[in-house]
């Protein structure tokens, strides 16, 4: 017993001694974490230290410290801590993380690897910062085999070689004329022909002698250029694109170089028709790749870039297409979509709204395109409500479908008239005081385009109006009047899956509250043949909506009797009593079922043979609540 006491007291000791310890632990890693944050690693080493002293088998001391060790540049002691911190913790991914920033650091870049995959192991939800983190791995790679590629050829002889240190060392002689460095840099651009020199240009401090030359730097930023200087900033433009075609490690030096943020966008802006076309040739290798995009959205303001590259509408060359191809790229980022909801509703939209009034005088194919690009960045919730809310962009979308000519348009037209219905239907996605204002137009427009004769614009004109209806009874009514069931049912005789879609739910919409379309859908549907064989499709929201719309017009005298030798009553009870994802199909096959069956009841009968009478009892819930 006394024994067994003495055991129980040393435990207890010991258990008191560890708290003690871990609080004082606790304290020197939060004086280790000051110390980081304010860059003075080595406190911060001394701090952790001091912790680990306290508590030996603390994980985080460990990988504090090893992420201190890193910023020191002292990889091995980095690699040795994050070590002890997986014995701590064997699915520690922070140790993982900074063993492979290590190791990187080292160039073993197999291991490297081997810690990033690791961290996938332990967490598959990791994937985004596993192939961030291998990316990284496979450029630093890349980068450090084209320098010793470089490197023996330079010490082989190789005439490209030797001639671009040399051009380079001319090109570092201060104070000579501007024509100097512009033919300078145009004979290095064309002794730039692969991967080699764009190293040998990186590793012979090119980037240092072009950006630190003030003459150079002077003609290429002036405001206004004289013809010396668009000359200088040409022959740098195709420079820096010889540079950076394929090449990551340059273009990360290119754009990382602080004046590059306001510099590119300049150009941009530039009143030199050749120069716009250059930078946009030169920021098109950037947008092409995912790394290079991702450099564009860490290294610039791209908040105004949206605005500056729908300018090109304008132009009535090349660069219009380019512009939009620059857009369409940035748009794959999210981080992209987020800084364009800036200068969105103040310098975007004003010119959108512009370039849609005025759809015949730009370029038709690029402004398609654009249109297409806005309702892409309409997947940011914020963007498409700035753009839903705002009545100038919703007169400028009616405006181009006025420009609709009845005997035809030119295939640009016809692809801006695609898009911005497509817009549309992204835009009615919200509801708004804009939308609610003009319901009544968007939807006569529509009405008008179900005569055309491209495919596409007969049914993103259905899609339009399969959204914009809920939002306004009047918007039904005179739809209604202007022939819509008609007009519905015969699109539904011959459409394929989507037109259905879209006309089947515009149908079910107006049938809802509107009498004379339930009427109308009872006398154009003779025994109801088409919502019959819609009741039958493959797709669930077909299915629900032909249900929904069906329910709506058993009010009418007379519907559900036509109904009497047909097989509906099996349908609906198929549908009512199956196991449909989507839960409306089988509610609405319920109600239309119970409606069948409270309008006409000899349909009763036959629910009785096929044992349906308790799916009945329990859609006339339903029925009541309708």
């Amino acid at each position: 017993d006394g024994f067994l006491a003495a055991l129980e007291k040393d435990a207890r000791e010991r258990a008191k001694r560890r708290k003690q310890n871990e609080r004082l632990a606790n304290a020197l890693k939060e004086k280790g974490n000051d110390a980081f944050r304010r860059g003075d690693y080595v406190a911060a080493i001394q701090k952790y230290t001091e912790g680990l002293e306290k508590l030996k088998d603390k994980q985080q001391l460990y990988t504090n410290r090893a992420q201190a060790y890193l910023k020191m540049h002292d990889y091995e002691k980095a690699i040795g801590d994050c070590n002890w911190a997986l014995k701590c913790d064997e699915k520690c991914i922070k140790a993982y993380f900074l063993m492979g920033k290590a190791h990187l650091a080292l160039k073993h870049f197999s291991e490297s690897r081997q810690c990033y995959q690791k961290i996938l192991d332990i967490d598959p939800q990791k994937k985004r910062l596993f192939k961030d983190c291998m990316n990284e791995v496979n450029l630093e790679e890349k980068r450090v085999n084209e320098e010793e590629r470089a490197l023996k050829e330079f010490q082989s002889g190789k005439f490209t070689a030797l001639s671009i240190k040399e051009l380079l060392q001319k090109l570092d002689k201060p104070d000579q004329n501007i024509l100097y460095y512009a033919g300078g840099i145009r004979v290095l651009t064309g002794a730039i022909k692969d991967c080699t020199e764009q190293t040998l240009f990186r590793t012979n401090d090119g980037f240092r002698i072009i950006n630190d030359n003030k003459v150079i730097r002077r003609g290429f930023s002036a405001e206004r250029k004289n013809t010396a200087e668009v000359d200088l900033s040409i022959s740098l433009l195709f420079l820096w694109q010889a540079l950076c075609t394929g090449n990551e490690e340059n273009q990360r030096l290119l754009l990382t170089h602080p004046d590059m943020n306001v510099r590119l966008s300049k150009l941009l802006s530039s009143e030199v028709a050749a120069i716009q076309k250059e930078t946009l040739a030169l920021i098109s290798l950037y947008s092409e790749t995912e790394n290079g995009r991702r450099l564009l959205v860490r290294h610039q303001d791209l908040s105004m870039w949206l605005h500056i590259l729908m300018m090109f509408l304008n132009s009535p060359d090349g660069r219009a297409g380019s512009a939009m191809s620059i857009l369409a790229d940035l748009t794959k980022e999210e981080s992209f979509k987020i800084q364009c909801r800036i200068e969105f509703s103040t310098a975007v939209l004003p010119l959108f709204s512009q370039l849609l009034s005025s759809a015949k005088l730009v370029n038709g194919t690029a402004l398609a395109r654009c249109i297409g690009i806005m309702g892409d960045l309409c997947t940011d919730g914020i963007v498409r409500k700035k753009m839903a809310d705002c009545q100038e962009c919703w007169q400028a979308c009616l405006k181009l479908v006025d420009g609709c000519l009845p005997g035809g348009n030119t295939p640009e037209y016809e692809e801006c008239l695609s898009a911005v219905l497509g817009l549309m239907m992204n835009l009615l996605l919200e509801s708004s005081a804009a939308i609610q204002c003009f319901a009544l137009d968007i939807s006569g427009r529509c009405m008008s385009l179900l005569s055309s004769k491209d495919g596409r614009i007969v049914t993103r004109a259905l899609g339009v109006l399969s959204r914009i209806l809920p939002a306004s009874s009047s918007a039904v009514e005179e739809v209604v009047k202007g022939g819509m069931v008609k007009t519905m049912i015969k699109i539904l005789k011959a459409g394929g899956q989507i037109t259905s879609s879209y006309a089947i739910r515009a149908l079910s919409i107006c049938t809802k509250s509107n009498s004379q379309a339930q009427e109308e859908v009872v006398k154009s549907d003779k025994r109801f043949g088409v919502l019959l064989k819609l009741l039958n499709s493959e797709n669930e929201i077909i299915v629900g909506n032909a249900a929904f719309c069906l329910g709506h017009c058993l009010v009418v005298p007379g519907a559900a009797t036509s109904l009497l030798n047909s097989n509906v009553v099996m349908v609906l009870l198929k549908h009512a009593g199956g196991d449909a994802t989507n839960t409306s199909v089988q509610e609405n096959a319920a109600v239309a079922l119970g409606k069948l069956c409270t309008a006409e009841p000899r349909h009763i009968a036959q629910l009785r043979e096929l044992n349906g009478m308790a799916i009945l009892k329990s859609s006339m819930k339903y029925v009541h609540s309708v």
